[in-house]
């Protein structure tokens, strides 16, 4: 069974996520959706809870897409799961540096932790967690970027 892990912080899991996820389902058995806390951040803006409960219910008829909430290396949780890859979606050239990074030290820390990366589709590359955040914030409608209603 080919596994593979989506790790993000996903504060809030926005329709670019949920198309990497339906997208990475062509290519793998099983999907697991890998919540972890991101360091430089101090405090969700979306309690976790709620987070893992909205993405649930945008998976509710993907019998192979779960969710894992984690504190700890990803690259340890991937053999946690036996998951052989790491997906990541990069909007542009930024993302790759950062994600290449990532992939890099993953890789050293866990051999067997291949990372693949799928370019986002273009009508959801302007979409990022933060800008969400800050339109949510002052008061605007993040509804067209969710698979999901706030």
């Amino acid at each position: 069974m080919k596994t593979a892990i989506f790790p993000g912080s996903f504060d809030p899991f926005t329709k670019g996520h949920f198309d990497i996820v339906m997208r990475s389902l062509d290519l793998f058995d099983r999907v697991i959706i890998a919540i972890g806390h991101n360091t430089k951040k101090n405090k969700r803006y979306f309690e976790l809870e709620w987070m893992v409960d909205k993405i649930n219910e945008a998976f509710a008829n993907e019998s192979r897409v779960d969710i894992e909430v984690y504190d700890e290396l990803t690259a340890s949780l991937a053999k946690k799961y036996d998951a052989q890859f790491m997906v990541r979606g990069l909007r542009n050239t930024t993302d790759f540096e950062y994600e290449n990074s990532i992939s890099q030290i993953n890789r050293y820390l866990n051999e067997d932790l291949e990372t693949i990366f799928l370019i986002t589709s273009p009508e959801l590359a302007p979409i990022s967690s933060s800008i969400i955040r800050e339109v949510h914030r002052y008061g605007g409608d993040v509804n067209p970027f969710l698979p999901y209603e706030v």
